[in-house]
């Protein structure tokens, strides 16, 4: 009976040290997710100007600007203010729940984090800053590039309403700089890479002002988007409404 009782005790203190490592990883990987997301935007709630330029074989490029006003993750505006024919076109976003309001249309449409926006751009890769809160991270391995150490992260998406169902995301250890990212659909089809590219000085860290999105399907279809004027700015939550978006400058 003896023996049996220290077996049991070995066995307890076994599960118990892997829990604890499973606990301390599981604290690490949202840990990283958490300070790479500091450094792609402020935590604060904050205004920025994106323009967004497609390119594929044998097409003429396109261009489309915005005007991105965010409030935490689960509150923003995305304003098109070119081209001049789609100037006035608002999407707003509150919690997951995403609207678009056009000046022809008198109603607002639902739309969902995951169609497309322009190109190779999704709505939710303007409307959610951060991936912090919808996606649930593991540390997968660490990747030597270039003689620099990376976290390869895992992202699992909280529910089918976020705009990727999994993506791979490396950032460096040294720094937490984002790097890269795959992204994939629910039947884990690679649906497209990104990279984080032109660090800058803004509202006092070095950011991400360059992302290349690149079809994983379809070789030479990209899109770039270069961020501009970044600024804190005071939201008010009635920013956030369906009644005040027509108040909103352009």
């Amino acid at each position: 009976m003896q023996k049996f009782l220290q077996c049991v005790v070995t066995v307890i203190c076994i599960f118990g040290a892997i829990a604890s490592v499973q606990s301390d990883d599981t604290e690490l990987a949202q840990n990283i997710l958490e300070k790479s997301d500091q450094i792609r935007f402020p935590r604060e709630s904050f205004q920025v100007d994106v323009s967004i330029v497609t390119t594929a074989p044998d097409q003429p490029a396109d261009m489309h600007k915005f005007r991105v006003l965010s409030k935490g993750n689960e509150n923003s505006v995305v304003m098109t203010t070119e081209p001049a024919s789609e100037r006035g076109q608002i999407l707003l976003m509150k919690g997951r729940d995403l609207w678009i309001f056009m000046p022809s249309v008198s109603q607002p449409v639902r739309l969902s984090l995951s169609q497309r926006l322009t190109g190779q751009v999704a709505n939710g890769d303007l409307a959610r800053a951060n991936f912090t809160g919808d996606y649930i991270p593991t540390i997968l391995r660490t990747d030597n590039i270039g003689g620099e150490k990376y976290w390869v992260l895992e992202l699992i998406g909280v529910d089918r309403s976020v705009t990727y169902h999994k993506v791979l995301y490396w950032v460096r250890q040294s720094n937490f700089w984002p790097h890269r990212a795959e992204f994939y659909s629910l039947s884990n089809r690679m649906l497209k890479t990104s990279r984080y590219e032109n660090f800058e000085m803004s509202l006092g860290k070095l950011r991400p002002t360059r992302l290349v999105m690149e079809d994983a399907l379809r070789q030479g279809e990209e899109s770039v988007l270069e961020y501009s004027g970044m600024k804190l700015r005071d939201l008010p939550d009635k920013t956030f409404t369906k009644d005040y978006l027509k108040k909103l400058d352009q």
